[in-house]
């Protein structure tokens, strides 16, 4: 498996240019608000969604000026909606540093979240990109849809397998769809923008039920589950496959935990271990290998170079990773 230097090689200077040109549009002249934008930036993650902008650009083209646009303008919506959720779940944390409502309060992180929306718009029109817009503001918006879906659908929880990918192809797919196509639109590629956003989807569906897979523990070895998706009351992949295969009564256990027990981390546990016996995560592992092979399926036919090579290689780590 390709480490995430060797995927980033291709694009490595892109990469570069493009952590300027994002601070620069985030950056303000209130003094508070430029204080939380680049807390924001300090503790950005590997760059996933940059990654599949510039990889799907460079497969097709040359990087451009709208290229650096598009990354910018997705990883301003992107912040902008993580900031906002953080608020929604109360959360006092993300990838391990406090998040901005933790530090600054509700009240400033929502406002927050409003500025850098309206960065990407600007962004956007002050360019000229309207497509750019288009394509990022439509997943902006599933994004929020599939939240709400999920949160109608777990009340009851009543998911099957047809809702829930419906949940994750609009709650994670859509903002990688968005990547891939964005960055094909940007070096002009308009005969392989349908292409990409039918690979980001895919991409981004196997990115979620490896996320799904985690609460079980990683991979084949099956690790220290966390079993936090049960006590958020999430119908993740396994847990539904699992719902559908048991009997009666562990079904009828299984469910009584999640609604009333699942505080409990020893009833939790009971879960995991009743999802991982039924081949639960075993069956979600082969769905996601399943939903990757017909991803890379789509560019097979797209002539090799280096960043093609860089974007099999980003596909297999999001499948293959361990956190």
């Amino acid at each position: 498996m390709m480490t995430v230097k060797e995927i980033k090689a291709p694009i490595a200077d892109e990469l570069l240019v493009f952590e300027e040109k994002f601070k620069a549009a985030m950056q303000s002249e209130v003094p508070l608000l430029d204080k939380i934008t680049h807390y924001i930036i300090k503790r950005k993650g590997k760059q996933m969604r940059p990654m599949f902008v510039f990889l799907s650009a460079k497969m097709f083209g040359e990087v451009k000026e709208a290229t650096y646009t598009a990354a910018s303008l997705i990883e301003l919506l992107h912040t902008a909606t993580l900031v906002h959720d953080d608020v929604v779940d109360d959360a006092n944390e993300r990838r391990g540093f406090f998040s901005v409502n933790a530090i600054w309060k509700n009240k400033i992180a929502v406002l927050v979240g409003d500025y850098l929306l309206s960065k990407g718009l600007l962004l956007s029109v002050d360019n000229n990109e309207y497509r750019m817009l288009q394509i990022v503001s439509n997943a902006v918006r599933e994004v929020s849809e599939g939240e709400l879906l999920q949160i109608e659908k777990a009340r009851r929880l009543d998911i099957n397998e047809e809702v829930y990918f419906e949940v994750i192809r609009k709650k994670t797919a859509s903002l990688i769809s968005s990547c891939c196509e964005a960055g094909t639109v940007s070096v002009g590629s308009i005969e392989n923008e349908a292409r990409m956003r039918e690979f980001g989807e895919k991409i981004g569906v196997a990115f979620q039920i490896k996320d799904d897979i985690f609460d079980y523990g990683t991979g084949d070895k099956i690790g220290k589950p966390t079993g936090i998706d049960i006590k958020e009351r999430k119908m993740t992949l396994p847990l539904i496959y699992t719902l559908n295969t048991v009997d009666k009564e562990t079904k009828k256990k299984i469910i009584n935990i999640i609604k009333n027990h699942n505080e409990n981390p020893k009833k939790v546990k009971e879960v995991v271990k009743m999802v991982i016996e039924a081949g639960g995560v075993k069956y979600a592992h082969e769905r996601m290998m399943e939903i990757k092979d017909q991803a890379l399926e789509l560019i097979k036919d797209v002539p090799d170079s280096e960043a093609k090579r860089s974007l099999i290689g980003l596909v297999e780590y999001t499948t293959k990773r361990e956190k």
